[in-house]
């Protein structure tokens, strides 16, 4: 009769075995962790994009200036969003609403090339664009949160 004990049946082994199956998960993660600021940032500029578009029944020529800081925070949050590891889904979000042909990147190339805007347009436009807003902060919101 063997009377020896298996290795893999000692508490210690467990624990070790179950702390390199969480490492093993944790590294196999598709997408990354939560921000706190991306969140922030998408939120302020959600608010910030929807205020503008409110404007663009005036002529562009006096908004100019604000379309300008906007586009460039919005580019900001793209960079930093495009250099995070494994955020590809968020930044495909990002690309869909910044592209110069649909949502927000469309709507200002528009309102540039026009000079204003129907309200009605307007609008629907903007309730586009605050829906495309709302899932990228959704998603950064399910996010898990790091353990740091």
């Amino acid at each position: 009769m063997n009377t020896q004990k298996s290795h893999l049946a000692t508490p210690r082994s467990k624990r070790w075995l179950l702390i390199g199956a969480l490492l093993c998960f944790a590294a196999c993660a598709t997408i990354s962790t939560f921000s706190q600021h991306a969140y922030l940032q998408t939120t302020s500029l959600k608010v910030e994009a929807l205020a503008l578009m409110d404007k663009a029944n005036a002529p562009y020529d006096t908004h100019a200036d604000a379309v300008e800081k906007l586009t460039m925070d919005l580019q900001k949050l793209y960079e930093y969003e495009k250099n995070r590891p494994k955020n590809s889904i968020s930044v495909s979000l990002w690309d869909k609403l910044l592209h110069e042909d649909v949502l927000l990147g469309g709507f200002l190339k528009e309102w540039k090339t026009k000079g204003s805007l129907n309200p009605y347009y307007i609008q629907e436009v903007k309730l586009q664009v605050g829906e495309a807003f709302d899932k990228i902060a959704g998603l950064e919101s399910k996010k898990i949160k790091s353990t740091n």
